[in-house]
């Protein structure tokens, strides 16, 4: 019921400010890299480096609770074996909150390998794994995570990879009481990141350099114990707090499963011989 109430207060009783800038100076802090990370053009280009004796990161100034949350990311270029760039949501605490965006490095010509993950109370294991339909190093693409009370999908150049559904009803823990920042980091990963941990990292290619822009978030801020939500572009009210998916994107979402997907959770029955989590067997 205290999760009930906080959402009617979210609609009814905060009062509403617009979030949407693409200015790193003031939306975000860079947490760690020892000048790896750079606020470049005003504000308007961030770059994570990574070599040999360290990575880099940043975080949002703001806490969310509930959000449309855009990024345009353009990642490491050639040989990037090895190498992570996570950008994701989340809270702190034991039984933190966590919703991933990972792009796994790859050797060069192979495809990287966008992972994504939903943490509820402390547990994820909720992974599934995509290729892309096109070089996320050639240019920047838009990276985006919608989390209302209802759902949270998961968003690449406007089409939708990966619903993951509200279904506490049926025991299934969601995300909706702890709010998260955003973060974003480039580190080595190479005990695990690429073909298992096969691949290492090619530290003569250092440094790795990751590149971001047009950050825009249509958020419930929370501050203070509180929370104020953003109206839509135009004043079309908050629609996103309810958003789902149409028809159209439903078609589009099939089609990036069907063709893109290489790892899905819901259907590694090795991995849950006990059976598959609950909601894999729901629509």
């Amino acid at each position: 019921m205290a999760s009930t109430t906080l959402f009617l207060t979210l609609l009814f009783s905060a009062s509403l400010i617009a979030i949407s800038s693409a200015n790193f100076n003031q939306d975000f802090q860079i947490t760690w890299g020892d000048g790896r990370a750079k606020i470049l053009n005003n504000g308007e280009l961030l770059t994570l480096s990574l070599d040999k004796a360290s990575g880099s990161g940043f975080q949002s100034q703001n806490e969310y609770l509930f959000g449309k949350i855009d990024m345009q990311l353009k990642l490491v270029a050639g040989n990037s074996a090895g190498t992570v760039t996570a950008y994701y949501l989340s809270s702190k605490g034991s039984t933190w909150d966590e919703i991933d965006f990972e792009f796994l490095g790859n050797l060069s010509g192979d495809p990287y390998t966008l992972h994504t993950n939903v943490f509820s109370q402390g547990k994820g294991n909720r992974e599934q794994q995509f290729h892309l339909w096109f070089d996320p190093t050639a240019d920047f693409h838009t990276y985006s995570i919608l989390w209302n009370p209802n759902r949270i999908i998961f968003s690449v150049d406007g089409t939708p990879i990966r619903e993951f559904k509200n279904w506490e009803s049926n025991g299934v823990p969601f995300p909706k009481d702890q709010p998260m920042r955003i973060y974003s980091s480039l580190w080595n990963a190479d005990d695990w990141a690429t073909r298992g941990g096969l691949v290492k990292t090619d530290w003569t290619k250092a440094p790795f350099t990751a590149s971001y822009k047009n950050f825009k978030a249509e958020a419930c801020v929370w501050s203070g114990g509180k929370s104020s939500c953003s109206p839509s572009p135009a004043g079309s009210s908050n629609s996103w707090l309810s958003q789902e998916m149409d028809s159209a994107s439903q078609e589009r979402l099939k089609w990036v499963q069907k063709n893109y997907m290489i790892y899905n959770y819901c259907t590694d029955t090795k991995r849950f011989p006990q059976g598959l989590p609950t909601e894999c067997n729901l629509p």
